[in-house]
């Protein structure tokens, strides 16, 4: 029943590209109807907000910016330990395998709920793994890279920056904060990759079926419904630099 593994894992796979693409668009042309696209909005004015007075906001912008960071450390550190494992797992050539049987009957029924047991297969599912998780670790590192760099820029009073800079001193400002958002997000949807390749392990069809799932939850997750919240912000006030 190999034919499974060679349908499903495709079509799971073209799903969940097909969504991204199709949110990548949508966050590109018409950013207010995405969560994302809302954020950023918030982000500037919170970036706005702080450096207009610094007395009063320079405690928040910290404690803001050190929960952030701590976040993305803890996935850091999360991604880079399961991909450890995992290299481990593929050096020392474990894998999921079926034990032999004479019973023909038992051994199909075990090759369509594993799907195919061959060395390489099982390879490609570990390394699959591992590239998500180590994606994850990248992400989030370049993520508390900008926050970093962020949290000394934000706290820099405008007062001295020369009068025709500061817009642009703003403006370079937000986009150091945008981008460490967007690396967030990526290293998130690394992590939302690797759980579909985990199913991957227990056979095609909890594959497939954990991606068809997983573009439904990322949906509602990543639209925004809020139509008060579409009225009010306008796209040109974004910038979206994904």
């Amino acid at each position: 029943m190999e034919y499974l593994e060679q349908i499903l894992v495709p079509l799971g796979g073209f799903s969940l590209v097909t969504y991204h693409l199709w949110f990548l668009y949508q966050l590109i042309r018409h950013p207010t109807k995405t969560v994302m696209g809302i954020n950023a909005v918030n982000r500037r004015m919170w970036v706005e907000t702080i450096m207009e007075d610094q007395s009063k906001n320079g405690i928040l912008a910290v404690q803001t910016l050190r929960n952030n960071i701590m976040a993305s450390t803890m996935l850091a550190t999360m991604a880079i330990t399961l991909g450890s494992i995992i290299s481990v797992l593929i050096t020392r050539g474990w894998g999921v395998s079926i034990p032999a049987t004479s019973d023909s009957t038992t051994s199909s029924s075990m090759s369509v709920g594993a799907g195919s047991t061959d060395d390489v297969i099982v390879t490609v599912k570990f390394f699959s793994m591992l590239t998500c998780f180590l994606l994850a670790f990248l992400f989030n590192v370049q993520t508390i890279r900008y926050y970093s760099h962020g949290g000394m820029l934000i706290n820099v009073p405008t007062t001295k920056w020369p009068e025709l800079s500061r817009s642009k001193a703003t403006e370079y400002i937000v986009r150091v904060f945008e981008c460490a958002s967007y690396f967030w997000s990526l290293g998130l949807r690394a992590f939302y990759f690797a759980f579909p390749l985990f199913m991957w392990i227990f056979g095609p069809i909890p594959m497939f079926v954990c991606c068809i799932t997983m573009v439904f939850v990322l949906y509602f997750l990543d639209v925004s419904f809020d139509e008060e919240c579409m009225s009010v912000t306008s796209p040109s006030t974004i910038v979206v630099d994904p």
